[in-house]
C-alpha cells in the first residue's frame, strides 16, 4: 500500500534536492514552471498533491526527464529517525516509541563507537576529521540492512554530513524534536553533562547559535514535534499521532 504523506515528502525532498543542485531559487522555479512560489514551497514541503502535468512542467524547469523527478527512493513507514540537538528528548522517546511500535531502538552515535571501538573525539583525533562521516556511513547501512522495523536515534551533527542525514531522509520517515535553546541547556546539564560548559564561558549563547544555523537543515524532516514544556508521555502521544495520521 502506498503511503500518501511519505510519497509526497519523497517527491518534496527530490524537488529540493534538484533545485538547490542547480542553483536556482524557489521563485525562479517556479516562474520557469508557470506556477506560484507559494505552490512550489508548498511541493517542497510535501503538502502539495501534484498533478502530473504540473510534475512535468517542474521536471522541464529542473531540465531533467519527468521519470527522473517521479524515481522515489521511498522512506519505509516502520522505520523512524530522531533529529534533534542533545537534550530535544530523543533518549527517551526512542525507547518509548520503540517499545510502543514494538520496533528495536538504535542510538547511532553509540552504535558507531561500538564500531570503531573509540569515543567520537579519540576517533576524530586518530584518524582526522572526516573519519566520524565515514564510520557514521558505514553504520549507518548496517543499521538500515538489519531490518525493516526500527526507531533510530541520529545525532544532531548528522545535518553537517549532507550524504548521511539524506540516507536518513530517504530510509526513514523523520521527526524533528524541537525545543527551546534554554530547554535544551537545561536538559543537558540535568543529564549532569558539564562538557558544553568546560572552559566555554559562552557555551549557552553557543548553543541557541548552533541550533539557529541548523534550524533549516532539522526543519526538512518529515515531521516537527516541539517538546518545549512537556512531558514525555505529551511527546509520545504527539509522535504517534503524526506517525499513525502519515500512514493514512
Amino acid at each position: 500500500m502506498i503511503q500518501t504523506q511519505a510519497l509526497l515528502a519523497a517527491l518534496g525532498r527530490r524537488l529540493n534536492t534538484l533545485r538547490e543542485a542547480r542553483g536556482i531559487g524557489v521563485s525562479g522555479l517556479a516562474d520557469a514552471a508557470g506556477l506560484s512560489r507559494r505552490y512550489v514551497t508548498e511541493a517542497e514541503a510535501g503538502r502539495a498533491n501534484l498533478s502530473l502535468l504540473k510534475l512535468a512542467s517542474l521536471a522541464s524547469a529542473l531540465g531533467v526527464p519527468l521519470r527522473e523527478l517521479c524515481d522515489l527512493p521511498l522512506a519505509s513507514p516502520d522505520r523512524v529517525a530522531l533529529v534533534g540537538l542533545r537534550g530535544a528528548g530523543k533518549s527517551a522517546l526512542g525507547r518509548s516509541l520503540a517499545r510502543e511500535l514494538d520496533a528495536p531502538f538504535v542510538e547511532l552515535d553509540r552504535r558507531v563507537e561500538e564500531q570503531a571501538g573509540l569515543p567520537m573525539g579519540e576517533l576524530i583525533d586518530l584518524e582526522g576529521p572526516d573519519a566520524w562521516a565515514v564510520w557514521e556511513a558505514a553504520t549507518l547501512e548496517e543499521v538500515l540492512s538489519a531490518g525493516q522495523k526500527l526507531v533510530l536515534e541520529v545525532p544532531g551533527s548528522i545535518v553537517e554530513r549532507p550524504g548521511n542525514f539524506e540516507r536518513v531522509r530517504n530510509s526513514c520517515r523523520t521527526i524533528w524534536l524541537r525545543a527551546a535553546p534554554g530547554d535544551h541547556w537545561e536538559r543537558v546539564l540535568s543529564q549532569g553533562d558539564r562538557r558544553p560548559m568546560s572552559g566555554r564561558p559562552r557555551a549557552q549563547e553557543e548553543l541557541a547559535d548552533l541550533l539557529q544555523a541548523r534550524e533549516a537543515a532539522y526543519g526538512r524532516c518529515d515531521f516537527r514535534l516541539d517538546t518545549s514544556g512537556k512531558g514525555l508521555g505529551q511527546v509520545l502521544e504527539a509522535a504517534l499521532g503524526v506517525l499513525e495520521a502519515s500512514s493514512a
